[in-house]
């Protein structure tokens, strides 16, 4: 039982960092209906950006992690403002692989960047290597603070949604654009918000990440495993997103410990084979229907 608990805090912990980075992906898609496959390299730009103001400029981890968010969030916006909007409207097909091609750029750009981009590093955050020992259980910090940020995060992104006028707006411009636009909501202005949202929340996932994986330069790749969790959990949803997370995490650790060898890397897309042949739709996604 013990041996169980432990697996599902891992498996529960691994889910958190593939829901944040599926909720970029949810709120790109509910702004645009344009998905992103640059969310992995955003996460790993995010962390890079804690690791330099760690290293190069001496901040503390927290300092270190608030300009981080903040940058990436700036870089968001301008990467819409600048890459994305002249090229919407056109087909999906050209978006998709503008997105892809934004993380090649990203993922290479790192690379170039002399005795950094090519070596493997760790950030030192505060809690580094600790654990919590209750009874016979035994947490490790890592994975308590990764599942603790992301439900605070899920908490401070449901109240902006619900209560604040940029989170309705935002809502009403995700519905339909177009009705939003006569409203008066600046529909432009709120996607690049959007993205620049995204970008921050990949940031976050990159930063609670690092600890565990280390940071370099494909530590973005973990953006092809958590397409699934957003596919599982409806690509519409943003709960769904998280709750898609942590199916694929679990099962990825379930999968990993009692099947063999390469059933772990497998596991979370054979759960989207199952999961479209069950319900296309996702665990929370809207049934369209259109007349004819």
């Amino acid at each position: 039982m013990l041996q169980i608990i432990q697996l599902l805090l891992s498996g529960i912990a691994q889910g958190c960092i593939y829901g944040l980075i599926a909720l970029g992906f949810v709120l790109i898609y509910k702004a645009t209906e344009t998905v992103s496959f640059a969310q992995g390299e955003l996460m790993m730009l995010g962390a890079f950006c804690a690791f330099a103001g760690m290293a190069l400029f001496g901040l503390p981890f927290w300092l270190a992690a608030i300009l981080s968010v903040v940058a990436m969030a700036a870089f968001g916006v301008l990467l819409e403002l600048v890459v994305i909007r002249p090229i919407l409207g056109q087909p999906q097909f050209s978006i998709v692989m503008l997105t892809i091609g934004i993380g090649y750029v990203a993922r290479g750009l790192i690379t170039m960047i002399p005795g950094i981009g090519t070596d493997t590093h760790t950030l030192a955050v505060p809690y580094k290597d600790q654990t919590w020992k209750l009874g016979a259980l035994v947490i490790n910090v890592e994975q308590a603070a990764i599942i603790a940020a992301t439900a605070v995060l899920c908490g401070l992104l449901y109240a902006m949604f619900r209560y604040s006028k940029l989170g309705i707006a935002m809502q009403a411009s995700s519905q339909n654009q177009l009705a939003a636009y006569y409203m008066g909501i600046p529909v432009k202005r709120l996607n690049g918000l959007v993205w620049g949202l995204a970008a921050a929340v990949a940031a976050i996932a990159g930063m609670l990440l690092a600890p565990i994986t280390f940071v370099h330069a494909n530590m973005g790749f973990i953006g092809l495993k958590a397409f699934p969790a957003a596919v599982v959990g409806g690509f519409g949803s943003l709960p769904g997103a998280i709750v898609g997370g942590l199916v694929i995490g679990i099962v990825e650790s379930l999968a990993g410990f009692y099947l063999p060898d390469g059933f772990k890397d497998t596991a979370p897309y054979i759960v989207v084979l199952i999961m479209l042949m069950v319900k296309p739709n996702g665990l929370f996604g809207e049934k369209l229907r259109k007349k004819v």
